[in-house]
């Protein structure tokens, strides 16, 4: 029997481990978008509203996180989490939790950037009014955070679910080409040791 039928009619059947994966899925995503949310909301519109030394640079790296390659995303936290990382007494390598972090990571800085962008359209816009009705930076930050709620979320459903197949293939093929030159480096490096040390 061909695997896409015997997958359909696991579904159908409401096959309990299949379940318990999609909750666990959903669980995991859901959680992340909340806790990007909890931390890129406030954080982007803060770096739109209030100037200090720096601003350009933050706002550089938040755009050039919004491409943080996964596989990168992931041996960080496998590093943090592995028994001998900083992390490894906590007990959370290949846990919901250790993917509910690293999908965090991930999704924070497109969210903050977003919110950033959203923010700074939207106080462009209301400045002469907050300004007039003496709203403090909390209160401006909270204020359009509410006004651009609507746009925020289109923006974020937007971004994420577009599908730029070439370019995804190419970044993939540098990735791949990044990793086979690291381990070849690290392989040629191992090979100049054994022969020195022979």
């Amino acid at each position: 029997m061909p695997d896409d039928v015997s997958a359909l009619q696991l579904l159908l059947a409401g096959d309990p481990a299949l379940l318990a994966i999609v909750r666990l899925s959903l669980t995991v995503s859901l959680s992340a978008v909340v806790f990007g949310a909890l931390i890129g909301v406030p954080f982007g519109a803060a770096v739109a509203l209030i100037r200090f030394p720096g601003r350009e640079a933050v706002i550089v790296i938040l755009n050039a996180l919004m491409g943080l390659p996964p596989v990168v995303v992931g041996l960080a936290i496998y590093l943090l989490l592995s028994r001998s990382g900083p992390l490894g007494s906590w007990g959370l390598l290949f846990s919901p939790q250790a993917m509910i972090v690293a999908q965090t990571v991930l999704i924070a800085p497109i969210i903050a950037a977003l919110t950033r962008q959203t923010v700074e359209d939207l106080w462009s816009e209301y400045r002469e009014e907050l300004a007039a009705m003496d709203v403090g930076p909390l209160g401006r930050i909270a204020t359009l955070i509410w006004d651009g709620r609507f746009s925020l979320v289109t923006a974020i459903a937007l971004e994420t679910s577009k599908g730029d197949l070439p370019l995804a293939i190419g970044l993939d093929l540098v990735l791949i080409a990044l990793v086979v030159a690291v381990n070849a480096a690290a392989w040629s490096l191992r090979r100049a040791g054994e022969r020195f040390a022979g």
